[in-house]
């Protein structure tokens, strides 16, 4: 107990569980970190590049590893964190800030793509997995992108992007990097920014990228989170805290995935009920009302437009689902953004009450925005709103322009 008291990553006493994974993780900051002179660090403020984040602060604040000239940190805040993480990443941002060596900047989506605005404001229904993911390129990686073009590109020379993209197994063996959203109870998109963060404009071939703790299993991160960052030996980061938004002392036996709050793209919201069965956190239970929000927009035909499978002038429409669903309809928005609003506002009086954090998914800015768009018949690009709902029966289109007629009335 004593030396789980005082733990010391990097003396011979009290070590981490892993010391390989630890050596590994020094292997290769010490062999790609000396080639740029900038380095920037993807954070989502999830378990992993968490530790990814406050691992290397510690690392070069103890010598281990030189220095770059400039650490740039980017936050990445999607409106809908899990009030645990919010919390932990509003007061790791506090400590970072008293660094005058790192610079750390809070990246959000433009609001008209921010994704309750994007959703409610334009109608584009929520994501899901086979057909229409749209949300995590949107508000994680495509505003990650832009900010780091900006803050980059008057600095010469290469960056050295470091993301928390942890697989738990052999970088070589597995090959599934750029995809992995859920493995291991993974963060929600860091599997793309190994493969796309590169893309961003203007800083094509002035990007590499580097996942130091590629290798860790999650057994290694809850140590790093739990017993050794929180401690003042390895800088007192308010990193315990995070373990409630994956399930506590539980947390590793759950292993609970963290996206947004209420995520329509997991097939169980773990870590928000999770964090909801806390006594501490017990006054967030109406944000479980969420999915059954977005899974009645996606699925209630009478909630939806849908195409003729026609022209206007009567000619077959191009692609091959002719008669394919799209859009929210302007009431199913209104009902939408009166619901979300009211599971708000539940959520912060008890907040109030019983002086707890509260949320803010929705400003008066974004629900103002989301007014005025709908007030102007917003519509995502191929749609004008004249389109029957869902639930209407009309003729079918097929792919091969072949025409079946209502059969209302006939007998079998």
């Amino acid at each position: 107990m004593s030396a789980l008291a005082q733990p010391d990553l990097f003396a011979g006493g009290a070590r981490m569980v892993a010391e390989e994974a630890v050596d590994l993780t020094l292997a290769s900051l010490e062999a790609y970190g000396p080639r740029h002179e900038h380095w920037a660090i993807a954070w989502s403020g999830g378990k992993d590049s968490t530790a990814t984040l406050t691992l290397i602060v510690r690392l070069i604040e103890e010598g281990r590893i030189a220095a770059p000239k400039r650490l740039s940190v980017f936050y990445a805040d999607t409106r809908l964190e899990l009030p645990p993480l919010q919390a932990a990443a509003d007061a790791i941002i506090v400590k970072l800030k008293e660094r005058d060596w790192i610079d750390v900047e809070i990246v959000r989506a433009q609001i008209d793509k921010r994704f309750l605005v994007y959703m409610l404001g334009r109608g584009v229904p929520p994501p899901n997995n086979s057909t229409l993911r749209w949300c995590t390129r949107q508000i994680k990686l495509d505003p990650m992108a832009a900010a780091l073009e900006h803050r980059l590109r008057d600095l010469p020379g290469t960056v050295l992007m470091i993301t928390g993209v942890r697989e738990g197994e052999s970088a070589v063996r597995d090959k599934r990097i750029a995809t992995r959203c859920s493995k291991d109870g993974g963060e929600c998109g860091q599997g793309w920014y190994q493969q796309m963060l590169p893309e961003a404009k203007g800083m094509r071939g002035r990007i590499a990228t580097l996942a130091p703790l590629l290798h860790w299993r999650v057994c290694h991160v809850w140590d790093w989170l739990r017993i050794y960052a929180p401690s003042t030996a390895m800088g007192g980061w308010p990193t315990a805290m995070i373990a409630d938004a994956y399930g506590g002392d539980e947390a590793e036996e759950i292993n609970a995935r963290t996206g947004c709050m209420g995520c329509p793209l997991a097939s169980k919201d773990m870590a928000l009920a999770a964090v909801v069965a806390m006594p501490a956190w017990d006054h967030l239970a109406p944000l479980l009302g969420l999915r059954t929000i977005y899974r009645r927009l996606r699925e209630d035909d009478s909630l939806r437009l849908k195409k003729t499978g026609l022209d206007a002038d009567g000619s077959l429409s191009k692609g091959k689902n002719k008669q394919r669903k799209g859009p929210l309809t302007l009431e199913a928005r209104l009902w939408a953004l009166e619901e979300i609003v009211k599971i708000q506002g539940a959520v912060n009086i008890a907040a109030r009450e019983l002086g707890r954090p509260g949320v803010d998914m929705l400003n008066e800015e974004e629900i103002s925005r989301i007014g005025e768009l709908i007030c102007r018949n917003t519509w995502p690009n191929g749609w004008d709103g004249d389109e029957p709902t869902a639930d209407t029966w009309i003729e079918s289109v097929f792919p091969d322009g072949s025409v079946q007629g209502l059969l209302i009335g006939v007998s079998p």
